[in-house]
């Protein structure tokens, strides 16, 4: 029986039953693929809710697990409870840098992070932030990173590092809006389509647009991994994960309003929160769905990530993407 579940930190991920173990030396019997309720997962969620990894993974039960941050995704693979899935770039590379095992199939989207503040804050550009607060998903996330290195070029540094701008990591994105309505953050370097939300529904000032944020347009918003173990125990799984993967691609760009529709709902059992359609339309316009990988990009930003001191070594992705099986299953 498939299901879903919802996991609200890492201790829970502890009290998950392991799972997608096979016997020995054979294929894995159950999979758990990781996912968050972002927009630019669409891949992931239309996947889990078009039944295509159900259709092309044979012989598994596939469980889906959905999580607030990438942090707490990470832990997950690290410790076995989840075996694949969708997770922003920041968090696989800082693993990976830290000798963790994890390796890139392929993207799932580019974009989709706005960096916005709130209304009445006072904060139009980034120089305004100076003395002022914002928040991210994650400590040293994709778009932690992002907007600390904007600040970084301008003369400004986060209170991490000594600086003026203080910074609130580990907000889910769907609880900025708590924290912007009741003025306990300033601004938010956010996801779609929650950037997009604050925008619209609570007048949020953008203060870069997505392609205007650091890499926006050829840095990968999300990427789908798997560990190095579980490929060699079970190439066959992966390879059919990522057409899959392809399947979901390739529908999410076709089919925008069924897709918009999916995720909503998707959204809505996961978050409670339903989104009004022009947000998703206009969060929909700020991202791309694509499994091209860009290795430059991902090497670019982690060396962001080194000057801003969230890694202590200087970056080497050498063996961190690998994209034979995804041009394998693309005919390429």
């Amino acid at each position: 029986m498939k299901k879903t579940l919802s996991i609200l930190g890492s201790a829970v991920l502890l009290l998950i039953a392991a799972c997608g173990s096979g016997g020995a030396g054979g294929q894995a019997e159950e999979v758990s693929i990781g996912y968050f309720p972002n927009l630019d997962h669409a891949a992931g969620i239309v996947g889990k809710e078009k039944g295509f990894f159900d259709e092309e993974m044979h012989g598994v039960e596939i469980d889906f697990v959905n999580f607030p941050n990438g942090n707490d995704f990470i832990d997950a693979l690290s410790t076995g409870n989840i075996h694949m899935g969708y997770v922003g770039p920041g968090p696989a590379i800082n693993y990976f840098l830290q000798g963790g095992d994890v390796v890139v199939l392929a993207a799932a989207a580019n974009g989709a992070t706005l960096i916005v503040s709130r209304e009445d804050s006072g904060i139009y550009t980034l120089e305004d932030l100076d003395g002022h607060s914002f928040c991210t998903p994650g400590n040293g996330c994709t778009h932690n990173v992002q907007l600390e290195i904007m600040l970084e070029r301008i003369g400004l540094k986060s209170n991490r590092l000594g600086g003026t701008v203080e910074h609130q990591s580990r907000v889910a994105p769907a609880n900025m809006v708590a924290m912007f309505e009741q003025g306990q953050i300033d601004a938010a370097a956010a996801p779609e389509p929650w950037g997009t939300l604050l925008e619209l529904e609570y007048g949020a000032n953008v203060i870069a647009e997505w392609d205007e944020v650091f890499l926006g347009e050829e840095l990968a918003s999300v990427v789908f991994v798997t560990t190095n173990e579980f490929l060699e125990n079970n190439e066959e799984l992966v390879e059919q994960a990522l057409l899959a993967h392809i399947r979901s691609v390739e529908y999410a760009s076709e089919n925008k309003g069924d897709t918009l529709d999916t995720i909503n709902e998707a959204l809505y059992q996961l978050t409670q929160t339903r989104l009004p359609d022009e947000v998703l339309l206009r969060a929909w316009d700020r991202m791309e769905v694509t499994a091209e990988t860009h290795a430059d990009a991902l090497q670019y930003w982690a060396t962001a990530s080194y000057e801003l001191k969230f890694i202590s070594d200087e970056p080497d992705l050498e063996g961190f993407t690998n994209t034979e099986l995804l041009e394998k299953v693309m005919g390429e």
